[in-house]
């Protein structure tokens, strides 16, 4: 992120992926409990801000649906509005991370929103306090803040800081074309206690995670998405020391130690990106 001649800022708001998702219990909001590792990744956006007579807010890249009234992006400006008095802006989000795919693209820009919006005007919000306001934008914006490996638990909205250092493997992200509905996966789901508490996954070495490691949301979402069980055992096939589903789907990841020569030609058009993680 940087400040384009005193006009402009660009910042580049990234996803993150699930390794391992509980669902553990229902709430009596309606809502689960859940216990999850977020780990974030260089897939990314492009949100640029720039000073303007109007709010305006404009996209390209992947098309998003709705009124831009209705995006996570103008919400979040209008909520730090109500408080900051800030003047009109123009806000272009370039969209690369897919939706419905669990790598939490949405939060991602709203939380890079409001980090933009507090270095840009010099608002000089403290980092808990920008995590309060996430909150009222995404139960895991949050995380987006910090951008840090955690232990996610509650809605996934509590944070534990994991010593958790991929940085040695290469990460695939495989997106079929088809997207899962995050309320619809909830329906198929059973909370249970997990065998494996995931705030230890470092006494894990990473070649026992397969056996271990496991995100609920599987089970389900594959009895109705076939192919996206069919992706993930490629994976395997291909050599990864795990795969997993992130979040509810429907992307997947899988982690390498090295990736075969012939690694894009299996996936066509299904790989989005396999750079190292940050």
């Amino acid at each position: 992120m940087g400040d384009l001649g005193g006009f402009n800022m660009i910042t580049f708001p990234n996803a993150k992926i699930n390794i391992g998702l509980n669902v553990v219990s229902k709430r009596d909001d309606g809502y689960h409990n859940l216990e999850t590792i977020f780990y974030p990744v260089k897939l990314a956006d492009a949100l640029e801000l720039a000073e303007s007579d109007e709010l305006q807010f404009t996209s390209s890249g992947i098309e998003i649906d709705g009124k831009p009234e209705n995006n996570l992006v103008v919400k979040t400006y209008k909520l730090l509005q109500e408080d900051f008095k800030l003047p009109p802006v123009k806000l272009h989000l370039h969209k690369i991370i897919p939706f419905g795919a669990g790598l939490g693209g949405g939060s991602s820009d709203a939380a890079f929103t409001l980090k933009m919006l507090n270095d840009y005007f010099n608002l000089k919000i403290s980092s808990e306090k920008l995590q309060q306001y996430a909150a009222q934008l995404g139960a895991d914006c949050p995380f987006f803040i910090e951008n840090k490996p955690v232990f996610a638990t509650g809605t996934g909205d509590q944070f534990q800081t994991v010593n958790l250092d991929l940085s040695a493997y290469k990460i695939v992200i495989v997106k079929p074309g088809v997207s899962v509905s995050t309320p619809d996966a909830f329906k198929n789901i059973t909370p249970q206690k997990p065998s494996f508490n995931l705030k230890e996954i470092e006494t894990l070495a990473i070649e026992e995670w397969r056996n271990v490691i496991k995100n609920d949301f599987e089970k389900s979402v594959f009895k109705f998405y076939p192919e996206i069980e069919k992706l993930k055992h490629t994976l395997y096939e291909m050599g990864a020391v795990y795969a997993s589903m992130s979040g509810s789907g429907s992307a997947l990841f899988g982690v390498f130690r090295e990736l075969p020569e012939n690694f894009k030609s299996h996936f066509q058009k299904d790989v989005f990106q396999y750079k190292g993680i940050l």
